[in-house]
């Protein structure tokens, strides 16, 4: 007992001088402690600093904001690719933005037909690969299928459910479009539908998110408890930030549309 007390006497001094000390924060032995005794004094100062750190990260005191996590993912490599996770996060992000530029715009061009899908007997295919899209006016929209005429009739199903609010006519193997007048009703509607793309949006990146963790979770028996938590909090992170941008896509189009 007295010499694990002059042990801990000497700590402070020892924290200060050792060059072991500098490069792990844990103190250098005198040269009276067994080396058992010492090898204790380490382990304890070590997971002192480690549940500090952790205790600093879990804490979810009222009103207090929670520290970010950022883990090297070169660390984590063996468990799951976070560059590749958030890859796929912001995939979804893109794929939303691509939505919003093609299908939702007041101003309305021969080119926001182009990736209508189309189901047919043979498979499925974008409209401009069957069909050759034009504008006659501001208010008309053709498209000529007379390279597939026997796809005249899922094309016109596939552009009456695109859900842009069209209503197409057939003339022959003709697809006469009528453009609707850009009323505040019209405007209401791509809002509208700008509101349910960014839902669907929201539910693909958190089957991306419940995937990652997944992964994770696969680890729980190799890897510490505390590693699978912060990995978890990295990927909900991730997944917090892509649909907070999404949000902000989401507002910048209903005010476009709105005007």
């Amino acid at each position: 007992m007295a010499v694990a007390l002059r042990c801990f006497r000497h700590l402070p001094s020892l924290l200060c001088r050792s060059s072991f000390t500098m490069r792990w924060g844990l103190p250098q032995a005198p040269a009276a402690c067994p080396a058992l005794l010492l090898h204790g004094c380490r382990q304890s100062v070590h997971q002192m600093q480690l549940t500090r750190q952790l205790a600093t990260k879990k804490a979810k005191g009222k009103g207090q904001s929670q520290a970010r996590v950022n883990i090297s993912a070169a660390l984590v490599e063996d468990i799951i690719n976070l560059e590749e996770t958030n890859e796929d996060m912001q995939a979804v992000v893109e794929a939303l933005k691509e939505d919003f530029s093609r299908n939702l715009s007041v101003r309305t061009s021969p080119g926001v037909l182009d990736h209508i899908i189309v189901v047919t007997k043979d498979g499925k295919f974008p409209l401009n690969q069957l069909g050759q899209i034009s504008q006659k006016s501001p208010q008309l929209i053709i498209v000529n299928m007379a390279n597939f005429p026997e796809s005249t009739a899922a094309a016109t199903k596939a552009i009456r459910e695109s859900g842009m609010n069209l209503n197409p006519e057939v003339d022959g193997t003709l697809i006469r479009v009528p453009i609707p007048k850009v009323t505040r009703e019209h405007r209401e509607s791509l809002a509208k539908l700008a509101k349910q793309s960014t839902n669907k949006s929201k539910e693909a990146l958190r089957k991306v998110r419940s995937k990652s963790v997944n992964q994770v979770k696969k680890f729980k028996s190799k890897v510490s408890e505390d590693t699978i938590w912060l990995l978890e909090k990295q990927i909900q992170q991730m997944a917090d930030s892509a649909a907070a941008e999404m949000d902000k896509l989401l507002a910048a189009k209903t005010k476009e549309l709105l005007g």
